[in-house]
């Protein structure tokens, strides 16, 4: 049962109420936005609440248990804190959303009614929808390690141990041509062999992407013609001489991490397991089960 608090209860008791909705966004970037159905802008907790931005949630159900409460949250491009670049960028993904019941009138009468994430979010034309995820959908989220072929070890982590740091792993390059929001031609990676960088990360220094990472699909050189592309596409308007800094990749295979890396020891995966051929195996007079 929620508490709710004594001046807003009484102002519920009177039966005339001036109550709005408010949501709180806090982005993978850190950058936080308040957004409020009511016609004017209201603040607490300093952040401001833009006013008409066009949001509505679908109804809030919660239940008992550790089952996770979702909700619907629905909104237009037609504010100017929410650009289709955000969007596309994954700025929102897994974003935390705080949604208020406030007295408009008297902004310090309020009560959180919902706390959690940002899940799966579906565009259409200038309209976008989020599902709301409650805090419980973490404890749905597989723990601990997986027995697999593959590494489960993000490529330098501690468990990986490899310095990304040293110019064989780690290059700056420039862009010199944007072939469209996921691929680009760059400079200062002339001296590396195709797929180098493939599935490693790259971070913008500078442009209207700086600071924005995003995971390397492919990196190809080509007659002297090196191009990234991402999985993602690059926030902002993307262009020419944006730099940034890109870090090798890894497939998470053992021959890759014996022959590339030289780092056999630290494998985080299981590479002798048996497969589905050994156990599909039918045992034969005189055969041999390697």
């Amino acid at each position: 049962m929620r508490d709710i608090p004594v001046d807003l209860a009484a102002h519920l008791a009177t039966g005339a109420t001036s109550l709005c909705w408010c949501w709180r966004v806090t982005r993978r970037d850190g950058q936080v936005q308040g957004f409020t159905d009511h016609d004017r802008p209201l603040e607490f907790d300093a952040t401001t609440f833009e006013a008409a931005s066009g949001f509505e949630t679908s109804e809030i159900r919660e239940t008992l248990g550790l089952g996770t409460d979702n909700l619907e949250l629905t909104g237009a491009l037609s504010s100017a804190a929410i650009t289709d670049d955000d969007l596309d960028a994954g700025l929102y993904d897994d974003a935390g959303i705080e949604i208020f019941r406030v007295n408009w009138a008297v902004p310090g009468q309020r009560v959180l009614v919902k706390a959690g994430t940002l899940g799966e979010v579906k565009r259409s034309g200038s309209v976008f929808t989020a599902e709301v995820r409650g805090v419980e959908h973490y404890l749905q989220q597989p723990k601990g390690r997986v027995y697999q072929y593959g590494c489960d070890a993000d490529l330098g982590d501690e468990r990986c141990g490899i310095n990304l740091s040293l110019p064989v792993w780690r290059a700056e390059a420039t862009v010199i041509d944007v072939i469209d929001d996921r691929r680009v031609t760059v400079s200062g990676l002339g001296s590396y062999a195709t797929d180098h960088f493939t599935r490693g990360l790259a971070t913008f220094t500078s442009g209207a992407a700086d600071g924005q990472k995003i995971e390397i699909r492919r990196h190809t050189r080509r007659d002297g013609v090196v191009r990234l592309e991402f999985w993602q596409p690059v926030a902002g308007p993307h262009r020419i001489g944006a730099t940034l800094v890109v870090t090798a990749g890894c497939d998470k295979q053992f021959a890759t991490c014996r022959a590339r890396f030289e780092n056999a020891v630290n494998y985080r995966g299981f590479p002798h397991m048996p497969g589905n051929d050994f156990l599909a195996a039918v045992s034969r007079p005189g055969s041999k089960v390697r």
